[in-house]
């Protein structure tokens, strides 16, 4: 039987998010955007806090939880990155117990959304606006 999931608290999930391409022959490793360790810290009053990192570079996050059926999550990640500001939302929702489900992990699906342009790494800037899917799956 599955345990009751839930968000409130501290959980260390593994990120990964994806490219909106609907083309079905595009190759899977050709749709990632990123990856990420995602540490959320939910309080009884519904602040989100924490930080989504790999080596080298992280941004706070900073939002609101919502208690219902899904729970939803909806923060911002902000932070300095290779010298430059990064700003980032993120909606999400946790993804309920499923009936009968073997071995089910706490989940969060959403999307992201870049909310300010940033340098691309290769001479061009990134622009504002676009929008991705994410998942991230608890590590624990």
């Amino acid at each position: 039987m599955n345990e009751n999931k839930t968000v409130l608290g501290s959980s260390l999930f593994t990120y990964r998010s994806l490219l909106n391409n609907p083309d079905l022959s595009a190759s899977f490793d050709s749709l990632e955007f990123g990856r990420a360790n995602l540490a959320i810290d939910v309080n009884s009053a519904g602040l989100v806090t924490g930080k989504i990192y790999d080596t080298g570079w992280e941004l706070d996050l900073f939002g609101s939880y919502q208690a219902g059926s899904p729970a939803t999550l909806w923060f911002q990640g902000k932070g300095v990155v290779s010298g430059s500001l990064w700003i980032y939302d993120y909606l999400c929702y946790v993804v309920p117990v499923i009936p009968n489900g073997i071995n089910q992990r706490l989940a969060l699906v959403g999307s992201i959304t870049r909310a300010i342009p940033h340098p691309d790494g290769s001479g061009g800037t990134s622009p504002a606006g676009v929008v991705n899917s994410f998942y991230a799956v608890a590590q624990n």
